[in-house]
């Protein structure tokens, strides 16, 4: 019984650190950018997309098939650093203990 209330108190830390872990990826950002900084894209730690900044070159009518391009090339980095950050804590979180094939947290 003394093993199920340690495993208990384990449980309860975890789910205070993963807590904290996800305000703090809500309030940590990353820049993803493409075209060599000409389109950069700022999201959270959690995904949402706060900002949007693209150079003045590419607002010509006939630019706006690379211009749509770009925009997704450098939301797809943003989105890869922030999964990377995600990562990141969660093996801080778990002491690098490893987690299975496609099990992600937080669920």
């Amino acid at each position: 019984m003394k093993n199920i209330g340690e495993m208990m108190k384990q449980v309860q830390a975890m789910q205070s650190r993963m807590a904290e872990m996800q305000a703090k990826l809500e309030q940590s950002t990353v820049t993803g950018q493409s075209g060599g900084g000409m389109v950069k894209v700022t999201m959270t730690g959690k995904g949402a997309m706060t900002r949007l900044e693209i150079d003045p070159l590419l607002m010509k009518a006939d630019e706006k098939d690379i211009l749509e391009d770009l925009i997704i090339a450098a939301h797809s980095d943003a989105k890869a650093k922030s999964e990377a950050m995600m990562a990141e804590q969660m093996k801080d979180l778990t002491g690098g203990l490893p987690l299975p094939p496609g099990l992600k947290l937080p669920f």
